[in-house]
């Protein structure tokens, strides 16, 4: 199926408030990619790095903008960025285990990895050669491990259990002297200088930003997703009204010259997906809407972002969201014709909480039985009626996703308005057997027996397959 049939679906308010149309890859090379990502659903995100030692935001601290996520632990400005940076000399995640990462992740049911590889602080989880301020850096203790170039150790693992591989990766980088010119204090998350009188310097960022992605797309095995965050470094001819909120409204040409990076990574990876995140230029090829879920489906490729707990960095004693609200989000933004990327943060000493791992191994439970709902679907009128979604199969079956509340019992009777099945059809309860129905002018009532209600063949959702 080509592009424009998986995504000439309904739009949205979400949408709406984007100011410039999606702009569809025509390369089909990119069009294969970007129907396989669409297939896949699933995706595990990663935020990690030095900065997990203190448990506190990711970056966002060396930010002196007056914003509640860029609180510091320490009064002076410049001392704290002193002690931020030398967080580098006792990094140390000695129990890093990738392969237990995506042992975990593929048992439930993901399907895709995003590591992030630099984050807005600059500081490199892969050893590239145009810093030092990197983790296989001698200053850096985790250097001696055999595994201290983690992305390639976790990019090795997760391709062994057959994973897309994507690599997020920060534009903007406040370590780099180039981006924020120690010459000047830094003002707020934009280049503090102007970039047009000091267009040498400027260019100098440039090539370390280019040189930094192509040693991503060369040094690194299969990758099929470049992630680009801050989406306030751009031209300015792309800045819109809502990137001028982040520019404090101030018009600064952050031009990275996108169209050679994407030409390179290309000619490296042919058919690797650009998400240039919130530019919605041709260089987005599929956009991502962060910790929310539009209401309706989209006119476009899309993928939620989310944290499965409430920080995208790793925070001591986090609190995590529920094995059924997480199954019930994937089902909501799959029904609505999105992919969901979950984020998990390791902690300082390279491993998950054991509440993570739990709540993967459930919903992989629920996937083991369910994927077939998932997996491969597209969205179908009415997308969501009360508690029930939908979802459609490449085979033409339809699904109907019944999402039950924490310990709620299956129903006896489970009304459908909106979506009438043909008289013939069949519908079966997924991991268990056929199901009494009745046809109605209005939609279709699921009459589960009481041998199917006392004992289901899952928790959290179930799934009725029409067909």
């Amino acid at each position: 199926m080509v592009f424009i049939l998986l995504f000439t679906i309904v739009k949205s308010s979400f949408s709406q408030s984007i100011k410039s149309e999606y702009i569809a890859p025509t390369e089909s090379e990119v069009i294969q990619k970007l129907n396989w990502w669409h297939g896949i659903k699933f995706g595990l995100l990663m935020h990690w790095g030095s900065y997990s030692q203190w448990g506190i935001v990711e970056s966002w601290s060396l930010c002196p903008e007056d914003e509640g996520w860029c609180h510091r632990k320490y009064p002076d400005y410049f001392e704290y960025v002193k002690r931020y940076e030398a967080l580098q000399y006792t990094f140390n995640p000695t129990r890093f285990n990738p392969d237990k990462w995506a042992a975990a992740a593929k048992d439930a049911g993901m399907r895709y990895v995003v590591f992030t590889t630099k984050h807005h602080d600059g500081f490199c989880m892969f050893d590239t050669k145009q810093t030092n301020y990197k983790i296989t850096d001698i200053n850096c203790p985790f250097s001696e491990n055999p595994k201290a170039d983690v992305t390639k150790e976790i990019f090795n693992a997760f391709r062994k259990q057959d994973f897309g591989i994507g690599a997020y990766y920060s534009k903007p980088d406040w370590h780099n002297d180039n981006y924020w010119w120690r010459n000047f204090p830094p003002i707020d998350r934009n280049v503090n200088y102007d970039t047009e009188k000091y267009s040498e310097r400027w260019k100098r960022f440039q090539d370390f930003t280019y040189n930094q992605i192509q040693e991503l797309t060369t040094n690194y095995g299969k990758v099929d997703i470049i992630w680009l965050d801050g989406g306030w470094v751009r031209s300015l001819d792309e800045q819109t009204d809502e990137s001028r909120n982040w520019l404090k409204h101030k018009a600064i040409n952050q031009d990275i010259n996108m169209p050679a990076i994407a030409a390179m990574a290309r000619k490296n990876q042919p058919g690797i997906l650009l998400v240039d995140r919130s530019v919605h230029n041709k260089f987005e090829n599929y956009f991502t809407p962060e910790q929310e879920i539009p209401e309706k489906p989209l006119s476009y490729p899309w993928e939620t972002c989310m944290t499965m707990a409430t920080s995208w960095s790793w925070v001591y004693n986090d609190t995590y969201k529920s094995t059924n609200k997480l199954i019930h989000l994937l089902v909501d933004i799959v029904s609505k014709g999105g992919n969901f990327l979950l984020n998990i943060a390791p902690s300082p000493t390279g491993d998950l909480d054991d509440t993570a791992y739990l709540r993967l191994k459930e919903i992989g439970e629920w996937m083991k039985i369910n994927n077939e709902a998932i997996y491969n679907t597209q969205p179908i009128a009415p997308y969501k009626d009360g508690k029930t979604c939908f979802t459609q199969g490449g085979n033409g079956a339809v699904y109907l996703i019944y999402l039950a509340d924490a310990n709620e019992a299956m129903p006896s009777e489970i009304k459908v308005n909106n979506f009438k099945p043909k008289a013939n059809a069949k519908v079966v309860l997924l991991g268990n057997e056929n199901i009494n129905t009745t046809i109605t002018d209005n939609g279709i009532t699921l009459k589960p027996s009481s041998k199917q209600r006392n004992k289901p063949p899952c928790k959290h959702a179930w799934v009725f397959k029409i067909y």
